[in-house]
């Protein structure tokens, strides 16, 4: 049995998670938002304590928001503005692709960043969604359901697939904050997939669960390799060239995309798969903005 296939795996991941959660969270500081009252200071103008401006009183106005000791000296109606407060709105994409599952580390890094993102956003206050998406298909998943852990049936009813996740046929919200997680490991180029993320006023977070075993695989010899999204064996025969070569177009590979990310406003946080995730998150994730401290 898989993680992914134990329930009660997960459910104790989303307990681990919300520790996490109360340590690194997820960046809703920097950005102003627009939605539902919350606790997160918005765009706009509300009813909190947080003070901002003044204006002229306009019929319609709440009279309750009418400065009186300006109006005993002045003699004229104005307005006390104070700062909107808002919940945030977030939405989490989780691929499925095979290449996420192909090491039993990786798989359980992927898990972790899934857990860790919905419990950053629940203790938030954020309106939250999820997609599992595998190429051109997704999967909503609600978040009672995800915490049940008793999602393995909605993910294993995408049809697994070589193919780019195709982003931009996800129903992603103005505003939102946008959470991919995905090892990013596709032969595509990666400007139209982060601009997805970015479209609409939306803030883009990418969490690339790292493995050793694919950055670094000491290959020497004759090998019989699988390939993760169609289950085809491949014989090669791996020599210092070839090796040397895979390892340099594998840099390059991640270059291009953190390249893409800071031209689209995006944090990209590569998270090792190796290390105790709270210090692999913050490695990278306070140095590229995908989190923050508490």
């Amino acid at each position: 049995m898989t993680l992914l296939e134990d329930a009660g795996a997960l459910r104790t991941l989303h307990v681990r998670a919300r520790g996490w959660a109360r340590v690194l969270k997820l960046p809703f500081r920097q950005q102003r938002w627009r939605g539902h009252a919350g606790e997160f200071l918005g765009s706009g103008t509300g009813s909190s304590l947080d003070f901002q401006d003044h204006r002229l009183y306009l019929p319609g106005d709440d009279p309750r928001q009418i400065n009186w000791q300006a109006y005993a000296r002045t003699g004229t109606y104005s307005m006390k503005l104070y700062r909107e407060e808002v919940r945030p709105l977030v939405d989490v994409i989780l691929d499925v692709s095979a290449s996420m599952f192909a090491f039993a580390a990786k798989e359980q890094r992927a898990l972790e960043l899934f857990a860790y993102t919905i419990e950053s956003a629940l203790q938030s206050g954020a309106t939250l969604r999820c997609y599992a998406i595998a190429g051109a298909q997704h999967q909503l998943l609600e978040p009672e359901v995800i915490l049940s852990g008793q999602w393995h049936s909605r993910v294993s009813a995408l049809i697994p697939t070589q193919e780019t996740p195709v982003l931009n046929r996800l129903p992603l919200r103005a505003g939102a904050m946008r959470v991919f997680i995905s090892d990013l490991l596709f032969a595509t180029e990666p400007e139209s997939m982060l601009a997805c993320l970015s479209t609409r006023s939306g803030r883009g977070i990418v969490f690339a669960p790292q493995a050793q075993e694919e950055a670094d695989p000491g290959w020497d010899g004759n090998y019989e390799f699988i390939d993760p999204e169609t289950g085809l064996p491949h014989e090669h025969r791996v020599e210092a060239a070839l090796l040397q070569s895979y390892e340099s177009a594998y840099r390059r590979h991640f270059e291009l995309w953190k390249a893409a990310a800071q031209k689209h406003g995006i944090a990209l946080a590569r998270v090792s798969a190796e290390a105790d995730f709270q210090k692999a998150l913050q490695l990278e994730g306070l140095s590229s903005g995908a989190v923050e401290t508490a």
